[in-house]
């Protein structure tokens, strides 16, 4: 399975980022980072490592490296946060993608992976439990990063070949994610172990580690002989450095000098501008920076290389078809069904692909990925609302974005969690208005589950008072029996969530939630009727009810939660009977065993068999394959029962290209 990342480098020369712990120590300063290593910055001053993240995303990098150059058990436990290496790569990872969401560039994430610290001689080659502990210790911190959602790894400022072997092989066996090997040399242009570029070119090809430099060392100069010796020993190989296994540079601003108890490094970035064209002349593909370089030189760097470049175009800008006033006024000449409910009234399986609107201002990569996607012939794109409680590009905005360059049709996620009665009104009349006309009523994650956990919810209705409240605008007025002029041509849809339990529900305890998060007096009354002629239920009897109830409020689609086995949705129909509603499957492709762990047990409403578990486990490095493979074969099975009439794929960290194609192939099914 190919890798964007990859992919993008064998397209022409990738600029990386520079340094990190120069730019936190220079906005840190020595008073907060005394005894402290940076790292730990991730768990307490997250904030300062987005900072960084962001100027050089500004600066013009396509890959940022992970805050983790350190953050293996070793070396944290000299600062007693050994036992947190995991938390701390999964974390540093998120906060470079969530830095990432928020630029809206499409930029890489890459996991970065230094030395153990511990010294590793040349005789240990030999010494096998010491070579399995030291990739142990690799293995616990590329894990972090691979959960985080890391698009590649960069195992880097090695001076023994021996560990940077462990350090590959360790990458290997967590996933098949991109491997960037570099080592340190010295002036006299060997590593401190004794190992030349060209040893060390040959035996990490040899490994099928896909990116070979050198990074660090001496400065520019140095770096750049490294390599043109590397790519030397790699065609005497007969492999090819543009193409097969590819170069990597990432100097330092040179030799430190110190100056009042400071290091201060000299490199100008005019000095690294006109390397990095020496670099990109000589086919080196991933050009950076490490200690000393800043943004400054990262934006020189981009600048100088900017000819080398390859012919980057916009996907979305290439297909605009802007909307004009007319296409959506005046209200009249609305179509009285959108594409969505046409298909499905018709019988046609429907395949959504669900995407979350970006944490900032640049929507460019949502874009692309929608863009790529409607390539691989998808027509509908479900946008969540803020999901999990954090604050996002309006769902509306982002589905008007898609409609004008891409042509592409909407189902918004709308939640009655963040807005009152008149405001959710308000913000509908409006989507209508703008075009999006698929909505699917939610209550919404708890505030508490966000980043803003001391805010207070609205929840003026529920999802089964939200869909009566579009159902009213379908028969032309509002929630208080105004006239709207017109009825509106809202699809409305409503969710399900398969993976109930048969345990009991506590009544009292399940009442005072309910009443805390609605106070809609229908619901209200519906819930206390329920209560009084129930006295008790289970869970999937109380998830029945309110499935009842949203169709009998008007929902006229239904999208469930994800399943990895036929079971939930068959014992639906076995209680339920047939559901007056086309049914759309949720599904979220599983990459490994590790995210289908953390899904069955983190993730509220997700249960997945142990023995679909134990078969990513199975899987190894092959996780993708697998996780697509079990997604493919439990959507087939259902429509070839007819039991669902669609699908909706989530994408995890942002992987369209994953689900482009499983959405390929059920399309052409």
């Amino acid at each position: 399975m190919s890798e964007p990342a990859l992919e993008r480098l064998r397209q022409g020369p990738v600029l990386c980022d520079g340094a990190m712990g120069t730019m936190l120590y220079a906005r840190a300063g020595a008073p907060l980072m005394h005894g402290r290593c940076f790292d730990e910055l991730t768990l307490t001053a997250p904030e300062l490592v987005q900072q960084v993240h962001r100027q050089y995303i500004l600066a013009g990098a396509e890959i940022i490296e992970t805050n983790t150059f350190g953050a293996n058990a070793a070396k944290l436990s000299a600062y007693g946060l050994a036992d947190q290496a995991r938390i701390i790569n999964r974390r540093a990872a998120k906060l470079a993608y969530e830095a990432r969401d928020i630029a809206g560039q499409p930029v890489f994430v890459a996991g970065a992976v230094g030395p153990s610290g511990q010294p590793v001689a040349p005789t240990a080659r030999d010494d096998e439990p010491r070579l399995a502990a030291l990739r142990a210790i690799f293995r616990e911190q590329i894990e972090g990063l691979v959960e985080g959602g890391a698009d590649l790894l960069i195992l880097e400022t090695f001076s023994s070949l021996t560990e940077l072997r462990q350090a590959a092989l360790a990458a290997r066996e967590v996933g098949n994610l991109p491997i960037v090997a570099q080592m340190t040399f010295a002036e006299d242009g060997q590593s401190l172990s004794g190992e030349t570029p060209a040893q060390a070119a040959r035996a990490l090809a040899l490994m099928g580690v896909n990116v070979i430099g050198a990074n660090c060392s001496v400065g520019p100069a140095g770096i750049l002989d490294a390599v043109v010796e590397m790519a030397a020993a790699l065609r005497e190989m007969g492999i090819d450095p543009e193409r097969d296994v590819l170069l990597s540079a990432q100097p330092n601003a040179g030799l430190p000098t110190r100056i009042e108890n400071r290091f201060l490094y000299v490199s100008t970035p005019a000095y690294f501008a006109d390397y990095a064209q020496r670099f990109a002349s000589a086919g080196v593909r991933l050009v950076g920076g490490c200690c000393g370089t800043t943004p400054e030189h990262i934006a020189a760097m981009r600048a100088a290389i900017g000819t080398y470049l390859p012919n980057q175009v916009t996907q979305w800008a290439t297909t605009v078809t802007h909307a004009t006033p007319t296409e959506t006024f005046p209200p009249e000449e609305l179509a009285e069904r959108t594409h969505l409910q046409e298909d499905l009234e018709a019988g046609r399986f429907v395949v959504s692909v669900e995407l979350d609107p970006p944490k900032g201002l640049n929507p460019r990569k949502i874009l692309d990925g929608a863009a790529r996607l409607r390539e691989a012939g998808v027509r509908y794109i479900n946008i969540a609302d803020s999901p999990m409680a954090r604050v996002r590009m309006s769902c509306m905005a982002l589905a008007r974005l898609l409609r004008d360059y891409l042509d592409l049709e909407s189902i918004l996620h709308f939640t009655t969690r963040d807005r009152n009665l008149m405001a959710l009104q308000s913000d509908l009349l409006g989507a209508h208005a703008l075009g999006s006309h698929n909505i699917l009523a939610l209550t919404g994650d708890p505030v508490r589950a966000g980043n803003y956990p001391n805010l207070t919810g609205v929840w003026d209705v529920d999802s089964v008072g939200l869909v009566r409240i579009l159902k009213g605008m379908n028969e032309g007025h509002d929630a208080a029996g105004g006239s709207l002029g017109l009825p509106a041509r809202f699809f409305i849809g409503a969710a399900l969530n398969l993976n109930m339990e048969d345990s009991l529900i506590d009544v009292d305890q399940e009442r005072a939630r309910r009443k805390l998060a609605s106070r809609d007096d229908v619901a209200h009354e519906v819930a206390h009727e329920l209560w009084a002629e129930h006295g008790q239920m289970t869970e999937t009897e109380l998830e029945l009810h309110r499935l009842r109830d949203k169709l009998a409020a008007g929902a006229q689609f239904i999208m469930t939660q994800p399943i990895y086995e036929l079971a939930p949705l068959e014992r639906l129909i076995e209680r339920f009977g047939p559901v007056d509603a086309p049914i759309i499957l949720g599904m979220i492709p599983l990459h490994s065993a590790k995210h289908a762990e953390y899904l069955h047990n983190e993730v509220p409403g997700m249960s997945i068999p142990e023995d679909v578990r134990a078969r990513m486990r199975e899987a190894g490095e092959h996780g993708r394959e697998v996780g697509i493979a079990l997604a493919r074969d439990i959507i087939t099975q259902a429509r070839a029962r007819g039991l669902i009439q669609g699908c909706y794929l989530m994408p995890s960290y942002g992987r369209y290209d994953l689900v482009a194609d499983l959405a390929r192939e059920l399309l052409e099914g």
